[in-house]
C-alpha cells in the first residue's frame, strides 16, 4: 500500500504568469487562454510539461500540456517538480479541486499565486501516481479518439452533401455525377439548378417548431420528467449534454430532429438524442418523411446565412418562426434526398453510438477520479479497467 503525503501546491510546482501575445506573429505554437487555444504563434513561452490554470475568468478550466506553448497574461502556467510529482497525476489531482471557490476577485473571478501556493495536495509515491494517471488517461484518450472519429464522420457527410446538393454531382440513373456528366440544368432565382428541382422556402420542405420554456419551478437536475434544453449552451459536438429536466414540458422535439439555436447566437445546430422539451432559445426542424440525416446536413449547409440574424436590428440576435420559415432554398426531389439520407444514416448512427460511449466513459472517469486521487480506491489494473469499460453497453477499450 502506497504511503500518501500532503504537500502545498507551491512545493510541487512553480506558478508562472503568462504573457501578452499581441506582438507575436502567427506561427505553429498553440496560444492558450482560459477557453482553450486562441491562435497559433511564432515562438513558445515554455516547452516542457505544464499545467495551465486560469488567473481570471473560468477558474476551473485547467489544461495539461506536453508540447511547447504560449499562455496569455490571464493564465498561469507551471514548472513542475518532476522529482516529487508526476505532471499528469498532479493535473488530475487539481481537477478534483473547486478552484472557483478560491476566487479573490469581485466583478471578474480571479486567482493569485499566493492563494494557489497554499492549496494542499495529497500524493502517493511516484509509481502509484503514474499508475493512477495512466488509468485516467486511458479513459480521456478513448474519449478524444471517439471525438476525432465523430468529426471525421461528420466531415465526410458534409462533403457528400456538398457534392450532391450544392455542386449537383449526385448520381444520375447510370451512377455518374449528374452535372459533370451533362445533366440538364435550368435557370432559377437562386442560380442554375438541375431540371426537376424546385425553389421554395424552408417551411415548404420542413416542419418548424419553436421552443417555449416551462415555468422555472418545474426544472430539476434529478431526472424527473422530460429532458429540457434551454439553448445553445447545452450543445455538445453533436448531441446535447443533458443537464436539466422538467415535469411540465411545453414544446417538444422528437428524437433525431434537428435542433437550432434561435437566440444569441442564431444558427448553431444539433440533433436531439431523445424526445426533449425545448426552451425559447431553441427551435426544431423536422422532415415530414423523417429524413433526419438529410435535414441535419441541409440546415447545417445554411448556417452562415442563419448567423446573419445574430445582430439583425438588435443587440440580442434572434430569429422568429416566420423569418426562419421564409428562407429561400433549393428543394430536390424526394428520391434524391432519401437516397442521401440512407447513405449517410450509417455514419450518423456511428456518431450517435460513439457519443453515448463517451458519456459512459466520462461518467466512469468522473466516478474514479476522486476515489483514486483521495486514496479511497486502490489503483486498478488495466485488466480491471477493461472489464469496467466493457460492462457499459457498446463500450470498447483498446
Amino acid at each position: 500500500m502506497s504511503e500518501w503525503k500532503e504537500y502545498k501546491l507551491g512545493d510541487l510546482m512553480q506558478i508562472k504568469y503568462g504573457k501578452d501575445h499581441k506582438h507575436l506573429a502567427d506561427g505553429t505554437y498553440p496560444l492558450y487562454g482560459s477557453g482553450g487555444i486562441m491562435r497559433f504563434v511564432e515562438t513558445p513561452l515554455y516547452d516542457d510539461e505544464s499545467i495551465l490554470i486560469p488567473r481570471k475568468g473560468t477558474l476551473n478550466n485547467l489544461f495539461y500540456l506536453d508540447q511547447p506553448f504560449w499562455s496569455v497574461d490571464t493564465m498561469f502556467y507551471s514548472k513542475i517538480k518532476k522529482d516529487i510529482v508526476f505532471p499528469k497525476y498532479l493535473f488530475y489531482a487539481l481537477k478534483t479541486f473547486d478552484l472557483a471557490s478560491l476566487n479573490v476577485g469581485s466583478a471578474v473571478p480571479s486567482l493569485t499565486t499566493e492563494v494557489l501556493n497554499e492549496v494542499l495536495v495529497s500524493i502517493p509515491d511516484l509509481p502509484t501516481q503514474i499508475a493512477i494517471a495512466e488509468i485516467l488517461s486511458s479513459l480521456d484518450d478513448k474519449i478524444e479518439l471517439n471525438n476525432k472519429i465523430n468529426q471525421d464522420l461528420e466531415n465526410l457527410a458534409q462533403t457528400l452533401f456538398k457534392q450532391w446538393f450544392i455542386d449537383f454531382e449526385f448520381p444520375n440513373e447510370n451512377g455518374e455525377p449528374y452535372k459533370s456528366s451533362g445533366g440538364e440544368m435550368v435557370e432559377s432565382e437562386l442560380g442554375e439548378i438541375p431540371k426537376g428541382w424546385d425553389i421554395g422556402t424552408l417551411k415548404d420542405e420542413f416542419g418548424i417548431n419553436m421552443g417555449q420554456s416551462p415555468k422555472g419551478d418545474t426544472y430539476n437536475e434529478t431526472g424527473d420528467g422530460m429532458i429540457f434544453f434551454q439553448g445553445r449552451s447545452d450543445f455538445g459536438f453533436r448531441f446535447p449534454s443533458v443537464r436539466m429536466f422538467t415535469n411540465d414540458p411545453k414544446k417538444v422535439s422528437k428524437k433525431f430532429e434537428t435542433l437550432i439555436s434561435v437566440r444569441a447566437p442564431v444558427g448553431d445546430i444539433n440533433m436531439a438524442e431523445n424526445d426533449c422539451c425545448i426552451g425559447r432559445g431553441l427551435g426544431s426542424i423536422s422532415h415530414p418523411r423523417k429524413l433526419f440525416s438529410y435535414t441535419y446536413y441541409k440546415i447545417q449547409s445554411i448556417q452562415e446565412e442563419l448567423k446573419t440574424y445574430d445582430n439583425e436590428g438588435t443587440v440580442f440576435g434572434s430569429i422568429n418562426k416566420e423569418t426562419l420559415g421564409n428562407i429561400k432554398t433549393i428543394i430536390p426531389p424526394f428520391s434524391i434526398s432519401n437516397d442521401f439520407d440512407v447513405l449517410v444514416r450509417e455514419k450518423d448512427s456511428l456518431i450517435y453510438n460513439f457519443t453515448n460511449q463517451n458519456q459512459q466513459l466520462s461518467n466512469l472517469r468522473d466516478t474514479l477520479l476522486p476515489k483514486l486521487i483521495s486514496g479511497e480506491l486502490e489503483v486498478l489494473t488495466k485488466k480491471t479497467v477493461k472489464k469496467l469499460l466493457k460492462s457499459g453497453e457498446g463500450l470498447i477499450y483498446e
